[in-house]
């Protein structure tokens, strides 16, 4: 009755996220107490946050060394002790990077049974809801607005492309790469990609914006965020999502300059935002996701790779940018 783990051994400082900083341990399986349940772990979520929530405090406790990885997860109801909850039941939990998990049920709500059960951490799971609020209550996009969202080869950024698309916008993506690229413009419906690993990245911005840019969605922060912030048009919106950029080795020397001025100059608006910001809204969410991935309108991809003992080698990967679309781990 064991459960295998994968534990923070030892929390990078100013360096950029190894495989030495985790290591595959092993401990007893768990027992359910009273209020509780005991869940047994399908697929691990990675995000970028993984690797923010190393750096300290953010919208929950910083990680320490030595505890098992701190992530979100599809998990299985094995044993509960709550009614509202059975065994086979499915629940998003915050299980971490282990195969079992006992959770207080009163935090845990039944998923409903939709198919492939993998869309349940994709687009209909956070990296979908991310994207929808953060476009459409932060954003506000309206028909005819210039578009632009980083990482958009990424799991919320490849959704908030296509949504933008079916809101009546001028969609641009930045992502690594011509291949990305392309995939974005031809599979997804972009109107334009722009590749910020390009020496050329500002120009090509430019080129790819002439009017400027209305709403941003920003998951990366950095050199990226500037340039877009300084190709903003008047009264424009930015969602500030999340900074990869500057998730992983050292703190960039310096941030955006001449920003407040520029804030006030162009009358921008932005908003920071968590997706639990909205949880009152997820029955709307998912009933508009739903019906547009049923109409073809919005496409999932997904990237899923096998086994618990590759979680740290993919979410260094992830963080290289080595996905396109959501990627998890089926344990």
């Amino acid at each position: 009755m064991t459960n295998r783990q994968i534990v923070l051994e030892r929390l990078p400082q100013g360096e950029k996220l190894a495989a030495e900083h985790f290591a595959l341990a092993s401990g007893e399986r768990p027992v359910a107490g009273d209020g509780e349940v005991l869940l047994r772990t399908r697929y691990i979520s990675l995000d970028a946050a993984n690797r923010a929530w190393m750096q300290g405090a953010t919208y929950r406790s910083a990680l320490n060394a030595g505890q098992v990885m701190a992530g979100g997860g599809l998990a299985e109801v094995i044993e509960s002790h709550v009614e509202h909850l059975k065994p086979g039941d499915l629940v998003f939990a915050d299980a971490g990077w282990q195969e079992y998990a006992a959770l207080p049920g009163k935090n845990l709500r039944k998923l409903p049974d939709l198919k492939p059960e993998t869309h349940l951490l994709s687009v209909y799971g956070v990296a979908g809801l991310t994207a929808y609020f953060g476009l459409l209550e932060c954003g506000q996009p309206r028909p005819g607005d210039t578009v632009v969202v980083s990482a958009a080869a990424g799991s919320v950024g490849s959704v908030v492309g296509q949504i933008a698309k079916i809101k009546g916008c001028r969609v641009v993506g930045i992502a690594g790469g011509e291949a990305k690229g392309r995939w974005l413009v031809d599979e997804l419906g972009f109107d334009a990609a722009v590749d910020y690993k390009s020496p050329e990245f500002k120009r090509q911005l430019r080129a790819a914006v002439p009017e400027g840019i209305d709403v941003y969605f920003d998951n990366t922060g950095g050199d990226v965020f500037e340039a877009c912030l300084f190709a903003m048009r008047n009264h424009g919106r930015i969602a500030c999502c999340g900074a990869v950029s500057q998730y992983d080795g050292s703190a960039p020397p310096h941030g955006p300059r001449g920003v407040p001025g520029l804030i006030v100059t162009k009358r921008l608006t932005l908003r920071g935002f968590v997706v639990m910001d909205f949880a009152d809204q997820n029955d709307r969410a998912l009933s508009d996701l739903q019906a547009w991935v049923s109409s073809g309108q919005l496409k999932v991809q997904e990237d899923i790779i096998e086994g618990l003992e590759n979680l740290p080698a993919a979410l260094i990967g992830l963080l290289a940018g080595e996905n396109r679309g959501k990627r998890m781990v089926r344990i």
